[in-house]
């Protein structure tokens, strides 16, 4: 056993290339906060039950979220992507005709 050559005279080892993937960058998607606005006709309880209901909070995550929106007047329920937000939002407010409350629910872009 020895060393072969290239009989062609050449360097030695085969010609190489080097393959590269590309992986295409997926951009993240905006987010949008999910917010609740106060008013003074719909009740805590009502609000509470909203949180409960369509944004898998516990009571008492709830309850902080209520109170803050009660004493600042607007409350933060989650962050989503657009889509998710906006139907969350249709949720919240069809929710809130059919029960007679004027809760509004908005979303903005975080």
């Amino acid at each position: 056993m020895g060393n072969e050559e290239n009989p062609a005279g050449g360097t030695g080892g085969p010609a190489t290339s080097v393959i590269a993937k590309v992986k295409p960058k997926t951009k993240k998607p905006n987010l949008y906060r999910v917010l609740i606005l106060n008013d003074d006709y719909t009740p805590m309880e009502f609000v509470v039950h909203v949180l409960e209901k369509f944004f898998q909070k516990d009571v008492e995550a709830a309850t902080k979220i209520m109170l803050h929106v009660h004493h600042h007047g607007i409350g933060e329920c989650g962050v989503f992507t657009y889509e998710i937000a906006e139907t969350k939002v249709t949720q919240v407010m069809d929710f809130a005709r059919k029960h007679q409350h004027p809760l509004q629910c908005v979303m903005e872009k975080k």
